[in-house]
């Protein structure tokens, strides 16, 4: 099935019925299991095969030597070994009765000669070998009892074969299986007579070994059927693997040598199974890569053009300095200098914040913080070290840990001091800035208002970009760089959470600033 390429002449894998309904688990199991049950089946069947024709062949054998028993009784020494020869000769087997001292009395052979003839294995072509070799494998995974060896006894008397002997203690006829050396069975049965003889009937059954090795063929083929099955469906099973990774990889390459800026990974959107997430996975990852690449663009170019003008104006007063004589006007240039390089160190401080912001909130281990007791501390702080001119804050402190949330406290406690700080600046003399904290359902909210003039409303999303800045006309020059906003969103948006403005519906003017977290769950 050839591949297609779409509009952006990006190669597709055409789409394969069945590849995303189960997990790939399921699938390489059931794969896996189809073979093995295949192989189960075919070994249970030949072994009850072999058990239903050896018990036949038992049965068989045993009723002729109940049949001999009852034909022997009370007839003279010739009439006995004409039954026993005629009975040779019909069954193909080799009759032997032994008398009540044990010795040999009679045998068929010596009136027919050798019904059977057991094969020497070194006199047969390879092809046996190689049957052979097969027999003891199934009747090692078949067979689990031991079947001893046929040898011919060098005394042929009763008690060399532990049959007869049984089948005179017992008065019960009696079975034995020994094995040829060509692996063909030896199947005798013994019966006593009433004056204490033994019939013992022993034939060499090679048409037993033909039967279960055409079965054994039967299922070989039935089993290289379902080899090739499951061949077929693990290269089906491969290929709905292979296919998509392959797609995954190639796009993965292309995003590594950056070579087009906008790279599409597949994510397989009909597919609910491992590879699905690894797509969709890789896909937001390179998305998330490329965002991440083209906000630190967007930044290096935003610090290049906030560094470039008090570096112009430093440059400026600098040069001007080597030719003014003015007592009064050198100073003037001298306090410009002095702004310039007040706003370019806190450019650079807020920079570096800036810069390694996303980077410690994915490294941070986020611990519980109770944000009422967080708030408290930073507005104790400002009233005791920071210059708040007439501007008061107010916060009511929430109940004890009603605000928990998780999170890293350093980094959280930099976004509210950024918010008040915001707050801070755009009050009027005498203003009230009020910071509230509370839970609200799953989630734990802060709020922020200042009495200031309030943020229009075209500019309230882009206020949270970094360096855009909308300053107070008396605020004092380079005490902001237009980075705190960013660096409060990016931090909350780091917790999970969302920030945003609006104006307040409780006053005149003023702007209200909202936090909004996941709550921690209670202990």
């Amino acid at each position: 099935m050839a591949s297609v390429t779409d509009s952006r002449g990006e190669r597709v894998e055409p789409r394969l019925p069945f590849r995303g309904r189960h997990t790939l688990a399921r699938r390489l199991l059931a794969t896996n299991l189809l073979t093995l049950a295949l192989v189960g089946f075919g070994i249970f069947v030949l072994d009850q095969f072999r058990d239903r024709l050896l018990q036949e062949r038992l049965e068989r054998i045993t009723a002729q030597a109940s049949f001999a028993a009852e034909a022997l009784s009370d007839e003279s020494p010739i009439i006995k070994l004409r039954t026993m020869v005629r009975l040779g000769r019909v069954t193909g087997n080799r009759v032997r009765l032994f008398a009540p001292n044990g010795l040999l009395s009679a045998d068929s052979w010596t009136s027919t000669g050798p019904t059977f003839t057991l094969r020497n294995p070194k006199n047969q072509p390879w092809t046996k070998d190689a049957a052979r070799l097969l027999d003891r494998g199934f009747n090692a995974l078949t067979r689990g009892g031991y079947v001893p060896p046929f040898h011919d006894p060098a005394n042929d008397v009763r008690d060399s074969w532990p049959e007869a002997r049984a089948a005179l203690v017992t008065h019960q006829p009696q079975q034995m299986v020994r094995e040829a050396p060509d692996l063909t069975p030896v199947i005798s049965s013994a019966a006593a007579l009433d004056d204490g003889s033994v019939v013992l009937i022993m034939g060499n059954d090679r048409n037993f070994t033909r039967l279960i090795r055409s079965e054994r063929t039967s299922l070989g083929i039935a089993m290289l059927v379902a080899a090739l099955l499951s061949i077929g469906l693990s290269l089906f099973l491969a290929r709905t693997i292979v296919s998509p990774l392959r797609q995954i990889a190639r796009a993965a390459h292309r995003v590594r040598l950056g070579r087009a800026r906008e790279v599409r990974v597949p994510r397989l959107p009909a597919r609910q199974d491992e590879i699905g997430m690894l797509a969709r996975a890789v896909s937001d990852m390179s998305q998330s890569l490329r965002k991440r690449i083209d906000n630190i663009e967007a930044f290096a170019a935003d610090v290049t053009h906030e560094l470039r003008n008090p570096l112009a104006s430093l440059r400026s007063a600098v040069d001007s300095l080597e030719h003014i004589d003015d007592p009064k006007l050198r100073t003037q240039l001298l306090d410009v200098v002095r702004q310039d390089v007040l706003r370019i160190d806190r450019l650079i401080g807020d920079i570096s914040e800036a810069a390694r912001t996303d980077a410690e909130l994915a490294r941070a281990r986020f611990e519980r913080v109770d944000l009422g007791q967080l708030i408290e501390q930073l507005v104790a702080a400002w009233e005791q070290r920071r210059s708040t001119g007439e501007v008061r804050i107010a916060f009511a402190r929430p109940r004890r840990d009603s605000t928990v949330v998780l999170g890293d406290p350093t980094r959280l406690a930099r976004a509210i001091d950024n918010l008040v700080d915001n707050a801070i600046s755009f009050s009027p003399s005498a203003g009230l800035v009020e910071v509230v904290a509370a839970r609200v359902g799953n989630d734990v909210r802060i709020r922020i208002d200042d009495e200031g003039p309030g943020v229009p409303t075209e500019q309230r999303q882009a206020i949270f970009n970094r360096f855009h800045s909308v300053r107070p006309e008396a605020e004092q020059f380079g005490r902001h760089s237009g980075l705190g906003l960013a660096i409060a969103r990016a931090i909350v948006e780091g917790h999970d959470g969302e920030i945003d403005v609006a104006d307040r519906d409780d006053a005149q003017s003023g702007a209200r600033f909202t936090i909004c977290l996941p709550a921690a769950d209670r202990e």
